[in-house]
């Protein structure tokens, strides 16, 4: 049965026309307090629209979820498009909605970065504005760093997983360095990673994001946001938000993705582990080769692999526990652009 989300008639019309006067007001002040005056197209898209295109929000277009929102794929005007939807529960209502419109305003700032996913435009008729972007054919990875093809989970080769690691961090080393204040991303993770056609990572979801005061290098953070298993226990600790929250979180990613293991999985005994401690594990024991993925051992050389190790020391670097030992990510992407293309000229 398909989920109706609107009602018909005057009523929905009328409902209509407030949620895009009080969306409208809100997403433009916030637009133009953050761009400084300058022009960003965003097309505006109806109601009608998305719901056809996501045959009212069913289940069998949803493409991916978190706790509060969906993503749905659909086509508009023969387009397809990756649609994001907020929950408008009262959770969400009371403490989400600067989120959800710093998601649209800071996504807006990045669509000209190759390396994020495309705002395209959104739709005020709703209770949350819902938000259009650019298409990702390949989908979204999952909690290993694999994609699901025709409902069976694939796992992707060794130089494409460095290629998505290489091109995550170039995304988050963009938010800390290309404008006068740092932008920190907060919830790097597999699952806000989409990959397009040309097998091209976007990062994606700018909710969580907070902006450092000018100058600054910390901010104490009002609210601890991120998800468990990426979150960096220093920041949890103190609230104190820097570049190095990131860092940690982008390391955990990074194992993620090379060792094909979620941030926390069941161990052979049953009990819950971190892919950190386990990897940490391995290190201290001098088995570092056993890290990585045993899908990706078969046909690569001993070059390679002594390649994807120093991705994995380079990945625990960013785990360090204090954060002057961890490295900046335009540090991570210079070495992680290093390795990729050693890899290549290898295979």
């Amino acid at each position: 049965m398909k989920k109706r989300y609107l009602t018909s008639g005057s009523d929905r019309r009328n409902k209509e026309k407030s949620w895009f006067l009080d969306n409208g007001g809100v997403f433009l002040k916030e637009l133009i307090a953050d761009c400084n005056g300058k022009s960003i197209p965003i097309r505006s898209f109806s109601s009608e629209q998305i719901l056809k295109a996501t045959s009212n929000f069913d289940l069998a277009c949803s493409v991916s979820q978190g706790v509060y929102y969906e993503w749905y794929s659909g086509k508009i005007e023969d387009r397809s498009y990756m649609i994001k939807r907020f929950s408008d529960d009262e959770f969400t209502r009371r403490h989400r909605v600067g989120s959800v419109y710093n998601d649209i305003v800071l996504s807006a700032r990045m669509s000209n970065h190759s390396n994020f996913l495309k705002l395209l435009g959104c739709c005020l008729e709703f209770p949350f504005p819902v938000l259009v972007f650019e298409f990702a054919e390949h989908g979204v990875l999952n909690q290993r760093g694999g994609i699901v093809v025709n409902g069976e989970e694939s796992l992707l080769p060794l130089i494409l997983r460095l290629k998505i690691g290489k091109e995550i961090a170039n995304a988050v080393s963009y938010l800390h360095m290309a404008f006068p204040k740092i932008i920190i991303h907060r919830d790097v993770k597999p699952m806000h990673v989409f990959l397009d056609k040309n097998w091209t990572a976007k990062l994606s979801d700018l909710s969580f994001s907070i902006s450092l005061p000018e100058g600054k290098s910390r901010i104490a953070a009002e609210w601890i946001m991120g998800t468990f298993g990426y979150l960096d226990p220093l920041y949890y600790a103190t609230s104190f938000v820097t570049q190095y929250t990131d860092a940690y979180s982008f390391g955990v990613f990074l194992l993620v993705i090379l060792t094909g293991k979620p941030a926390v999985f069941t161990d052979s005994d049953g009990d819950p582990q971190g892919v950190l401690g386990y990897v940490r594990g391995l290190c201290e024991d001098g088995k570092l080769d056993e890290v990585i993925d045993p899908m990706l051992m078969k046909d690569i050389t001993s070059g390679q692999r002594l390649q994807v190790e120093a991705c994995v020391v380079l990945a625990l670097r960013c785990c360090e526990k204090r954060d002057e030992d961890r490295p900046k990510m335009i540090q991570v992407a210079k070495e992680l652009k290093r390795i990729e293309t050693s890899l290549r000229n290898s295979s």
